[in-house]
Protein backbone atom coordinates (compact mmCIF):
# COMPACT_ATOMS: atom_id res chain seq x y z
CA UNK A 1 0.00 0.00 0.00
CA UNK A 2 1.77 3.59 -1.18
CA UNK A 3 1.54 6.32 1.21
CA UNK A 4 -0.80 8.41 -0.52
CA UNK A 5 -3.43 5.40 0.56
CA UNK A 6 -2.39 5.20 4.08
CA UNK A 7 -2.72 8.54 4.87
CA UNK A 8 -6.43 8.77 3.52
CA UNK A 9 -7.27 5.07 6.18
CA UNK A 10 -9.29 5.87 9.04
CA UNK A 11 -7.12 6.04 11.92
CA UNK A 12 -7.12 1.91 13.09
CA UNK A 13 -8.14 0.71 9.86
CA UNK A 14 -6.25 -2.16 8.46
CA UNK A 15 -8.23 -3.51 5.20
CA UNK A 16 -7.76 -1.63 2.01
CA UNK A 17 -11.38 -1.58 2.06
CA UNK A 18 -11.53 0.80 4.74
CA UNK A 19 -9.79 3.42 2.57
CA UNK A 20 -11.56 6.94 1.80
CA UNK A 21 -11.94 8.05 -1.54
CA UNK A 22 -10.23 11.03 -2.32
CA UNK A 23 -11.18 14.67 -1.47
CA UNK A 24 -12.74 15.43 -4.47
CA UNK A 25 -15.72 13.21 -4.26
CA UNK A 26 -15.81 13.34 -0.60
CA UNK A 27 -18.66 10.86 1.33
CA UNK A 28 -20.57 11.51 4.55
CA UNK A 29 -19.06 10.11 7.39
CA UNK A 30 -20.40 8.26 10.53
CA UNK A 31 -21.04 10.75 13.10
CA UNK A 32 -18.85 8.93 15.49
CA UNK A 33 -15.93 8.35 13.31
CA UNK A 34 -12.67 10.36 14.11
CA UNK A 35 -10.74 12.42 11.71
CA UNK A 36 -7.55 14.29 11.49
CA UNK A 37 -7.45 16.83 13.94
CA UNK A 38 -10.09 15.69 15.96
CA UNK A 39 -8.26 14.71 18.64
CA UNK A 40 -8.47 18.43 19.46
CA UNK A 41 -12.65 18.63 19.54
CA UNK A 42 -11.92 15.75 22.46
CA UNK A 43 -9.31 17.55 23.83
CA UNK A 44 -11.99 20.55 24.74
CA UNK A 45 -15.03 17.90 25.55
CA UNK A 46 -12.52 16.56 28.42
CA UNK A 47 -11.33 20.12 29.10
CA UNK A 48 -15.50 21.14 29.64
CA UNK A 49 -16.27 17.98 31.36
CA UNK A 50 -13.34 18.95 33.68
CA UNK A 51 -14.78 21.92 34.24
CA UNK A 52 -18.15 20.98 34.66
CA UNK A 53 -17.42 18.13 37.04
CA UNK A 54 -14.82 20.46 39.00
CA UNK A 55 -18.19 22.96 39.98
CA UNK A 56 -20.10 20.40 41.19
CA UNK A 57 -19.76 19.86 44.40
CA UNK A 58 -21.40 16.15 44.20
CA UNK A 59 -18.14 14.62 42.30
CA UNK A 60 -15.73 16.43 43.66
CA UNK A 61 -16.71 15.87 48.03
CA UNK A 62 -13.98 14.48 50.31
CA UNK A 63 -16.31 13.03 52.37
CA UNK A 64 -18.57 11.34 49.84
CA UNK A 65 -19.90 7.63 50.16
CA UNK A 66 -19.41 7.25 46.37
CA UNK A 67 -17.60 4.74 44.40
CA UNK A 68 -16.02 4.73 41.54
CA UNK A 69 -18.33 2.55 40.04
CA UNK A 70 -21.59 4.72 41.43
CA UNK A 71 -20.07 7.59 39.69
CA UNK A 72 -19.03 6.07 36.12
CA UNK A 73 -22.74 6.36 35.16
CA UNK A 74 -22.90 10.26 35.92
CA UNK A 75 -19.37 10.91 34.38
CA UNK A 76 -20.83 9.11 31.20
CA UNK A 77 -23.96 11.01 31.12
CA UNK A 78 -21.82 14.07 31.53
CA UNK A 79 -19.90 13.00 28.67
CA UNK A 80 -22.90 12.81 26.69
CA UNK A 81 -24.51 15.94 26.92
CA UNK A 82 -21.23 18.17 26.69
CA UNK A 83 -20.13 16.35 23.19
CA UNK A 84 -23.67 16.57 22.06
CA UNK A 85 -23.49 20.17 22.91
CA UNK A 86 -20.05 20.59 20.56
CA UNK A 87 -21.97 18.78 17.71
CA UNK A 88 -19.14 16.00 17.75
CA UNK A 89 -20.90 12.71 19.28
CA UNK A 90 -18.31 10.14 20.71
CA UNK A 91 -18.70 5.81 20.21
CA UNK A 92 -19.09 4.75 23.39
CA UNK A 93 -15.99 3.10 23.30
CA UNK A 94 -14.29 6.91 23.20
CA UNK A 95 -17.18 7.18 25.79
CA UNK A 96 -15.54 4.56 28.64
CA UNK A 97 -11.95 5.79 27.69
CA UNK A 98 -12.37 9.53 28.58
CA UNK A 99 -14.74 8.55 31.41
CA UNK A 100 -11.94 6.47 32.98
CA UNK A 101 -9.80 9.89 32.67
CA UNK A 102 -12.46 12.07 34.42
CA UNK A 103 -12.49 9.31 37.04
CA UNK A 104 -8.72 9.44 37.29
CA UNK A 105 -8.85 13.56 38.03
CA UNK A 106 -11.73 13.17 40.61
CA UNK A 107 -10.31 9.78 42.71
CA UNK A 108 -6.76 10.84 41.89
CA UNK A 109 -4.63 13.64 42.04
CA UNK A 110 -6.24 15.79 38.91
CA UNK A 111 -3.65 17.55 36.58
CA UNK A 112 -0.91 16.59 39.54
CA UNK A 113 -0.92 12.91 38.73
CA UNK A 114 1.64 12.74 35.39
CA UNK A 115 3.77 15.37 37.76
CA UNK A 116 3.32 12.81 40.73
CA UNK A 117 4.11 9.97 38.22
CA UNK A 118 7.28 11.41 36.95
CA UNK A 119 10.46 10.70 39.40
CA UNK A 120 12.46 13.32 37.66
CA UNK A 121 10.66 15.81 39.82
CA UNK A 122 10.97 15.93 43.55
CA UNK A 123 9.03 19.28 44.35
CA UNK A 124 5.41 20.25 43.34
CA UNK A 125 4.93 23.94 44.09
CA UNK A 126 1.18 25.32 43.45
CA UNK A 127 0.64 28.96 43.89
CA UNK A 128 -2.80 29.40 42.89
CA UNK A 129 -4.61 27.51 40.37
CA UNK A 130 -3.13 28.54 37.28
CA UNK A 131 0.56 28.57 38.59
CA UNK A 132 2.37 25.10 39.01
CA UNK A 133 5.72 25.00 39.22
CA UNK A 134 8.22 21.58 39.71
CA UNK A 135 11.50 20.93 40.53
CA UNK A 136 13.13 18.81 38.57
CA UNK A 137 17.55 18.06 39.26
CA UNK A 138 17.46 21.20 41.72
CA UNK A 139 16.51 23.70 39.28
CA UNK A 140 12.83 25.10 39.51
CA UNK A 141 11.03 25.76 36.61
CA UNK A 142 7.04 26.48 35.14
CA UNK A 143 4.64 23.89 34.12
CA UNK A 144 2.10 24.15 31.44
CA UNK A 145 -0.30 22.23 33.57
CA UNK A 146 -3.28 24.01 35.66
CA UNK A 147 -6.60 23.29 37.68
CA UNK A 148 -9.72 24.64 35.94
CA UNK A 149 -10.39 26.68 38.67
CA UNK A 150 -9.49 27.90 42.32
CA UNK A 151 -12.70 25.35 43.21
CA UNK A 152 -11.36 22.73 41.51
CA UNK A 153 -7.95 22.95 43.27
CA UNK A 154 -9.71 23.33 46.97
CA UNK A 155 -11.79 20.44 46.07
CA UNK A 156 -8.71 17.96 45.67
CA UNK A 157 -7.05 19.91 48.22
CA UNK A 158 -9.82 18.12 50.59
CA UNK A 159 -9.97 15.44 48.89
CA UNK A 160 -6.10 14.94 49.69
CA UNK A 161 -6.38 15.83 53.13
CA UNK A 162 -9.72 13.16 53.68
CA UNK A 163 -7.13 10.83 52.93
CA UNK A 164 -4.11 11.44 55.65
CA UNK A 165 -6.91 12.44 58.35
CA UNK A 166 -6.42 16.09 58.28
CA UNK A 167 -8.28 19.71 57.44
CA UNK A 168 -8.02 22.86 56.27
CA UNK A 169 -10.70 25.55 56.85
CA UNK A 170 -10.62 29.22 58.30
CA UNK A 171 -10.22 28.04 61.44
CA UNK A 172 -7.08 26.10 60.21
CA UNK A 173 -5.90 27.63 57.34
CA UNK A 174 -2.60 25.65 57.23
CA UNK A 175 -2.10 22.15 57.66
CA UNK A 176 1.16 19.39 57.24
CA UNK A 177 0.21 16.50 55.67
CA UNK A 178 1.50 13.06 54.18
CA UNK A 179 0.09 11.12 51.36
CA UNK A 180 -0.21 7.66 50.62
CA UNK A 181 2.70 7.44 48.64
CA UNK A 182 4.53 9.05 51.19
CA UNK A 183 4.86 12.19 49.83
CA UNK A 184 4.80 15.64 52.03
CA UNK A 185 2.10 17.97 51.58
CA UNK A 186 1.86 21.44 53.05
CA UNK A 187 -1.29 23.80 52.18
CA UNK A 188 -2.40 27.14 53.21
CA UNK A 189 -5.39 29.02 52.33
CA UNK A 190 -5.92 32.18 51.72
CA UNK A 191 -6.54 34.78 53.55
CA UNK A 192 -3.19 33.65 54.94
CA UNK A 193 -1.90 33.07 50.93
CA UNK A 194 -3.23 36.30 49.16
CA UNK A 195 -2.80 34.66 45.62
CA UNK A 196 -4.95 31.82 46.67
CA UNK A 197 -4.63 28.46 47.63
CA UNK A 198 -0.62 27.43 47.90
CA UNK A 199 0.50 24.01 48.01
CA UNK A 200 3.61 22.49 48.68
CA UNK A 201 4.29 18.80 47.70
CA UNK A 202 8.11 17.29 48.61
CA UNK A 203 8.25 13.80 46.50
CA UNK A 204 10.81 10.99 47.49
CA UNK A 205 12.22 8.17 45.74
CA UNK A 206 10.09 5.37 45.30
CA UNK A 207 13.56 3.10 46.16
CA UNK A 208 15.63 4.05 49.41
CA UNK A 209 18.76 5.86 47.77
CA UNK A 210 22.02 4.33 48.79
CA UNK A 211 25.07 4.97 49.77
CA UNK A 212 26.52 4.23 45.99
CA UNK A 213 23.89 6.36 44.65
CA UNK A 214 24.48 9.20 46.88
CA UNK A 215 28.15 9.04 45.72
CA UNK A 216 27.52 8.61 42.27
CA UNK A 217 25.20 11.35 42.55
CA UNK A 218 27.89 13.89 44.12
CA UNK A 219 26.35 14.39 47.41
CA UNK A 220 29.35 12.64 48.57
CA UNK A 221 32.61 10.44 48.09
CA UNK A 222 33.38 7.18 49.44
CA UNK A 223 35.79 7.70 51.92
CA UNK A 224 33.77 10.40 53.51
CA UNK A 225 30.69 7.36 53.70
CA UNK A 226 33.50 5.07 55.18
CA UNK A 227 34.03 7.22 58.14
CA UNK A 228 30.38 8.11 58.46
CA UNK A 229 29.46 4.23 58.46
CA UNK A 230 31.89 3.87 61.21
CA UNK A 231 30.86 6.60 63.44
CA UNK A 232 27.24 5.14 62.94
CA UNK A 233 28.19 1.97 63.96
CA UNK A 234 30.51 3.22 66.82
CA UNK A 235 27.19 4.90 68.09
CA UNK A 236 27.68 8.70 67.78
CA UNK A 237 24.95 10.76 68.08
CA UNK A 238 25.09 12.87 64.55
CA UNK A 239 22.85 16.01 63.57
CA UNK A 240 22.50 16.71 60.23
CA UNK A 241 21.59 20.36 59.50
CA UNK A 242 21.08 22.15 56.31
CA UNK A 243 18.75 24.22 54.88
CA UNK A 244 15.06 23.57 53.04
CA UNK A 245 15.26 21.32 50.52
CA UNK A 246 19.11 20.44 50.79
CA UNK A 247 18.56 16.97 51.34
CA UNK A 248 18.93 16.33 55.23
CA UNK A 249 15.46 13.59 55.24
CA UNK A 250 17.44 11.85 52.14
CA UNK A 251 20.99 11.92 53.85
CA UNK A 252 19.37 10.29 56.89
CA UNK A 253 17.84 7.28 55.22
CA UNK A 254 20.46 6.82 53.98
CA UNK A 255 23.21 6.91 56.96
CA UNK A 256 19.79 4.89 58.58
CA UNK A 257 20.95 1.73 56.85
CA UNK A 258 24.20 1.26 58.43
CA UNK A 259 22.62 0.79 61.91
CA UNK A 260 22.76 -2.96 62.80
CA UNK A 261 19.41 -4.92 61.82
CA UNK A 262 19.34 -6.22 65.40
CA UNK A 263 18.88 -2.83 67.05
CA UNK A 264 15.48 -1.48 68.30
CA UNK A 265 14.86 1.93 66.42
CA UNK A 266 12.12 4.57 67.11
CA UNK A 267 11.50 7.26 65.14
CA UNK A 268 9.58 10.47 65.59
CA UNK A 269 8.41 12.93 63.22
CA UNK A 270 5.80 15.67 62.44
CA UNK A 271 4.94 13.76 59.01
CA UNK A 272 6.10 10.48 58.62
CA UNK A 273 9.21 10.25 55.97
CA UNK A 274 11.52 8.36 57.33
CA UNK A 275 12.15 5.24 55.57
CA UNK A 276 13.98 2.64 57.49
CA UNK A 277 14.97 -0.81 56.19
CA UNK A 278 15.55 -2.79 59.75
CA UNK A 279 13.08 -5.28 60.60
CA UNK A 280 12.80 -3.66 64.12
CA UNK A 281 11.53 -0.10 63.85
CA UNK A 282 8.74 1.84 65.45
CA UNK A 283 7.37 4.78 64.16
CA UNK A 284 5.70 7.33 65.73
CA UNK A 285 3.65 10.58 64.11
CA UNK A 286 2.66 13.45 65.97
CA UNK A 287 -1.14 14.69 65.70
CA UNK A 288 -2.33 17.91 65.51
CA UNK A 289 -5.46 19.40 67.49
CA UNK A 290 -8.80 18.87 66.87
CA UNK A 291 -11.26 21.47 65.70
CA UNK A 292 -12.10 22.23 69.71
CA UNK A 293 -8.22 22.76 70.21
CA UNK A 294 -8.21 18.98 71.74
CA UNK A 295 -6.03 16.28 71.60
CA UNK A 296 -3.02 17.61 70.18
CA UNK A 297 0.50 15.21 70.48
CA UNK A 298 3.57 17.42 70.16
CA UNK A 299 7.03 15.51 69.22
CA UNK A 300 7.91 16.27 73.04
CA UNK A 301 5.28 14.17 73.93
CA UNK A 302 5.69 11.21 72.03
CA UNK A 303 9.72 11.45 72.67
CA UNK A 304 8.95 10.95 76.14
CA UNK A 305 7.05 8.15 75.64
CA UNK A 306 9.73 6.67 73.27
CA UNK A 307 12.43 6.51 76.48
CA UNK A 308 9.93 3.95 77.87
CA UNK A 309 9.75 1.55 74.80
CA UNK A 310 13.80 0.57 75.41
CA UNK A 311 14.61 1.67 72.25
CA UNK A 312 18.38 1.44 71.18
CA UNK A 313 18.61 4.08 69.08
CA UNK A 314 16.02 7.55 68.77
CA UNK A 315 15.53 9.32 64.93
CA UNK A 316 13.82 12.29 65.27
CA UNK A 317 12.79 14.11 61.70
CA UNK A 318 13.65 17.29 62.53
CA UNK A 319 14.45 19.26 65.88
CA UNK A 320 11.93 22.31 65.76
CA UNK A 321 10.83 23.12 69.50
CA UNK A 322 10.73 22.09 72.98
CA UNK A 323 12.06 18.28 72.55
CA UNK A 324 15.56 19.56 71.86
CA UNK A 325 16.04 19.60 75.59
CA UNK A 326 14.58 16.00 75.90
CA UNK A 327 16.74 14.71 72.84
CA UNK A 328 19.91 15.68 74.60
CA UNK A 329 18.97 14.11 77.58
CA UNK A 330 17.96 11.03 76.19
CA UNK A 331 21.69 10.85 74.02
CA UNK A 332 23.15 11.76 77.22
CA UNK A 333 21.46 8.53 78.95
CA UNK A 334 22.30 5.44 77.27
CA UNK A 335 20.60 6.21 74.05
CA UNK A 336 23.79 6.38 71.79
CA UNK A 337 23.81 6.39 67.94
CA UNK A 338 20.69 8.83 68.14
CA UNK A 339 20.30 11.01 65.28
CA UNK A 340 17.87 13.98 64.18
CA UNK A 341 17.71 16.92 61.50
CA UNK A 342 17.90 20.74 61.75
CA UNK A 343 17.46 23.32 59.96
CA UNK A 344 20.49 25.81 59.74
CA UNK A 345 23.10 27.66 57.49
CA UNK A 346 25.99 25.81 58.97
CA UNK A 347 27.34 23.58 61.62
CA UNK A 348 28.27 26.57 63.98
CA UNK A 349 24.63 28.17 63.36
CA UNK A 350 22.98 24.83 64.17
CA UNK A 351 24.34 25.15 67.54
CA UNK A 352 22.66 28.43 68.36
CA UNK A 353 19.52 27.14 66.91
CA UNK A 354 19.78 24.50 69.94
CA UNK A 355 20.67 26.49 72.51
CA UNK A 356 17.78 29.32 71.34
CA UNK A 357 14.93 26.63 71.38
CA UNK A 358 16.14 25.34 74.77
CA UNK A 359 16.05 28.68 75.88
CA UNK A 360 12.80 28.90 74.75
CA UNK A 361 11.53 25.56 75.78
CA UNK A 362 10.91 27.16 79.14
CA UNK A 363 13.77 25.38 81.11
CA UNK A 364 16.03 28.06 83.45
CA UNK A 365 19.50 26.96 82.72
CA UNK A 366 22.21 28.89 82.44
CA UNK A 367 24.49 29.04 79.21
CA UNK A 368 27.12 26.82 80.49
CA UNK A 369 24.69 24.58 81.66
CA UNK A 370 22.86 24.24 77.59
CA UNK A 371 26.41 24.30 76.57
CA UNK A 372 27.81 21.15 78.80
CA UNK A 373 24.49 19.30 77.53
CA UNK A 374 24.93 19.57 73.99
CA UNK A 375 28.72 18.94 73.65
CA UNK A 376 27.99 15.81 75.51
CA UNK A 377 25.11 14.66 73.45
CA UNK A 378 26.61 15.35 70.00
CA UNK A 379 30.05 14.02 68.48
CA UNK A 380 29.39 15.08 64.67
CA UNK A 381 27.32 17.52 62.94
CA UNK A 382 27.37 16.91 59.39
CA UNK A 383 25.68 20.14 57.02
CA UNK A 384 24.08 19.10 53.32
CA UNK A 385 23.49 22.04 51.08
CA UNK A 386 21.76 22.50 47.50
CA UNK A 387 25.06 23.81 45.64
CA UNK A 388 24.50 26.25 42.93
CA UNK A 389 24.33 23.85 40.01
CA UNK A 390 21.10 21.73 41.71
CA UNK A 391 23.39 19.07 43.57
CA UNK A 392 22.96 18.27 46.98
CA UNK A 393 26.21 17.83 48.75
CA UNK A 394 27.51 17.34 52.29
CA UNK A 395 29.85 20.12 52.44
CA UNK A 396 30.96 19.60 55.39
CA UNK A 397 31.53 17.04 58.81
CA UNK A 398 32.20 18.73 61.73
CA UNK A 399 33.19 17.05 65.23
CA UNK A 400 31.81 18.80 68.61
CA UNK A 401 35.14 18.42 70.82
CA UNK A 402 34.12 20.58 73.89
CA UNK A 403 33.73 24.51 74.99
CA UNK A 404 36.36 27.64 76.01
CA UNK A 405 35.31 30.24 77.25
CA UNK A 406 31.29 30.10 76.61
CA UNK A 407 31.82 28.88 72.89
CA UNK A 408 31.51 25.32 71.70
CA UNK A 409 34.61 24.10 69.86
CA UNK A 410 34.50 22.65 66.20
CA UNK A 411 36.93 20.91 64.26
CA UNK A 412 36.54 20.22 60.74
CA UNK A 413 36.81 16.57 59.90
CA UNK A 414 35.66 16.58 55.83
CA UNK A 415 34.88 19.47 53.71
CA UNK A 416 33.84 20.47 50.12
CA UNK A 417 35.76 23.25 48.30
CA UNK A 418 33.78 24.62 44.94
CA UNK A 419 36.70 25.24 42.46
CA UNK A 420 36.73 28.39 41.37
CA UNK A 421 36.97 27.92 37.57
CA UNK A 422 35.44 24.34 36.77
CA UNK A 423 37.69 22.52 34.62
CA UNK A 424 36.85 19.13 32.42
CA UNK A 425 33.47 17.88 34.45
CA UNK A 426 35.00 19.09 37.76
CA UNK A 427 33.29 21.73 40.37
CA UNK A 428 35.06 20.94 43.33
CA UNK A 429 37.11 18.98 45.67
CA UNK A 430 36.05 16.98 48.48
CA UNK A 431 38.73 17.01 50.99
CA UNK A 432 39.50 15.41 54.78
CA UNK A 433 41.25 18.44 56.70
CA UNK A 434 44.08 15.86 58.01
CA UNK A 435 42.56 15.89 61.88
CA UNK A 436 41.45 12.57 63.61
CA UNK A 437 38.67 12.98 65.30
CA UNK A 438 38.84 12.54 68.89
CA UNK A 439 35.03 10.63 68.52
CA UNK A 440 37.30 8.40 66.53
CA UNK A 441 38.62 6.57 69.85
CA UNK A 442 35.19 5.27 70.14
CA UNK A 443 34.97 1.20 70.26
CA UNK A 444 33.88 0.19 66.82
CA UNK A 445 31.97 -2.89 64.87
CA UNK A 446 34.56 -2.31 61.93
CA UNK A 447 38.12 -2.07 62.31
CA UNK A 448 39.38 -3.46 58.62
CA UNK A 449 39.50 0.48 57.40
CA UNK A 450 42.12 2.02 56.54
CA UNK A 451 41.65 5.23 58.84
CA UNK A 452 45.09 7.05 57.43
CA UNK A 453 43.71 6.83 53.80
CA UNK A 454 40.36 8.15 54.97
CA UNK A 455 41.31 11.55 57.05
CA UNK A 456 44.04 12.16 53.98
CA UNK A 457 41.32 11.73 51.06
CA UNK A 458 41.41 14.90 48.21
CA UNK A 459 38.60 13.84 45.33
CA UNK A 460 37.33 16.37 42.56
CA UNK A 461 33.84 15.91 41.48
Amino acid sequence: MNLQKRLQMKPGSTTAGDILPKPARPQAQHPTSFQFGDHVMVGKIKQECQRRAAEDEAFYRADSLETRADLAPRVGTLIRDVSGEFGHHLTENEIRQLGSELLDDIYGLGPLEYLMADPTISDILINGHDQIYIERNGQIEKSDISFVSEDHLRNKVERMLYGAGRRVDEASPLVDARLPDGSRINIIIPPLALNGITVSIRKFPEQHLRAKDMIIMGTMVEPMFEFLDLAIKSKLNILICGGTGSGKTTTLNMLSGCIPDDERIVTIEDSAELRLQQPHVVRLETRPPNAEGLGEITQRDLLRNALRMRPDRIIIGEVRGSEVLDMLQAMNTGHDGSMATIHANNPRDSISRLELMINLSGINLSGKAVQRQIVSALDLIIHIDRCGDGVRRIVSITELTGSEKDTIVLQEIFTYEPLAVPHYGKKGIFKATGIRPDCGNKPACVTNIDLAAIFNCEIEV
